[in-house]
């Protein structure tokens, strides 16, 4: 086993982890796409890849990834946690892109092969492996501007990742940003590199000017999403969050909470609402951003433009929100059964 990993998984519970994301799996796979075909994967150690400098993902962005979790069980089993729905949201993604579309058993094959390669490194819970199939435009011209890439290359890494709060839940500080749009419009649904790029400007400047977590893209006065998850009200017995469409990521986590959120004693409305709406419903209720990494995490000040700063609810992590963090970590976990399909045991 890499000694990096090794050495990760058996630190002390107060050893400071790493951070989400920076630690790698030993082995990845790999699977390529040319002549009109996918070939079958194969599983190599993780390290570096050769690619054309001429490659069409570095000119035009073709690229595009997913990223879900598998769980150790109490009773030692590994678990991936909708698998089947990230891989329909990647074969989405390749399409609205024009890229080759990766078939959904190539897909899950290379997910579940690397899992079991790699299930020694899994960590304990509240740890988790982190997936993270990733695909790409190859091609050694620079001439395809306005042509899609003829191949390309689809690679599924793994990286074990402990609670994403190593030291509990915070609430976080959002910038409220009314002007810019995250993406493109009719790309927001895409789970592409680019729409993380351009959020990036707005956001870095946000946490320099008023030392926020991230921005919350409210376009027209219309509350969106945020750069990198997905953004709900919740109150007691009601929750609401944007209605679906092309401008903001369908977020699995996101679908999963609202899912479960009706036994839960919670009226879930998918709707289109305004900030000033939203300013209203945080004067006694609570904010959340969803998203695979923390799952749910709780909103504790909004700042508007110029820094005003409005307290969502107590300007704690609410009661509504950790119960419903709690609730889907717990179905993640094993600790509760899941709705049929949901879950994958490798």
């Amino acid at each position: 086993m890499n000694a990096q990993v090794m050495h990760s998984r058996t630190a002390p519970a107060t050893t400071t982890r790493p951070a989400f994301g920076t630690v790698m799996a030993s082995t990845m796979a790999v699977a390529s796409f040319r002549d009109g075909k996918w070939s079958t994967h194969e599983l190599r150690k993780y390290g570096p890849i050769e690619i054309s400098p001429a490659a069409h993902a570095l000119h035009y962005g073709s690229t595009l990834f997913e990223g879900f979790k598998a769980y150790r069980w109490a009773d030692g089993s590994i678990n991936i946690f909708r698998m089947d729905r990230h891989i329909a949201r990647m074969r989405q993604s390749a399409q609205g892109l024009v890229m080759p579309e990766p078939d959904v058993a190539l897909v899950a094959a290379m997910v579940t092969a690397v899992v079991d390669r790699v299930r020694n490194e899994v960590p304990e819970a509240p740890g988790a492996l982190y997936l993270r199939p990733m695909l790409f435009g190859l091609g050694a011209s620079i001439g395809g501007a306005s042509a899609p890439p003829a191949e390309a290359m689809l690679i599924v890494l793994a990286s074990p990742v402990w609670d994403y709060f190593a030291s509990g839940p915070k609430a976080l500080r959002i910038y409220v940003e009314e002007k810019a749009t995250r993406c493109a419009s009719h790309l927001g649904m895409i789970k592409t590199g680019g729409n993380y790029a351009a959020a990036m400007g707005p956001t870095m400047a946000a946490r320099q000017k008023y030392q926020v977590d991230q921005v919350l893209f409210c376009p027209g006065g219309e509350v969106q999403e945020t750069g990198a998850a997905n953004f709900l009200l919740i109150k007691e017995g009601k929750i609401l969050t944007r209605s679906l469409d092309t401008t903001f990521l369908h977020g699995v986590t996101r679908d999963s909470l609202l899912t479960i959120a009706p036994d839960l004693g919670f009226k879930v409305e998918e709707r289109v609402f305004t900030v000033e709406e939203m300013l209203d419903w945080v004067k006694d209720g609570e904010a959340a951003l969803s998203g695979t990494a923390a799952v749910l995490a709780g909103v504790g000040t909004l700042v508007r433009i110029g820094g005003s700063e409005i307290k969502v609810g107590s300007g704690e992590v609410g009661p509504h929100t950790r119960r419903l963090r709690n609730a889907l970590l717990a179905m993640q976990q094993g600790e509760v059964p899941t709705p049929a399909g949901w879950t994958t045991r490798v």
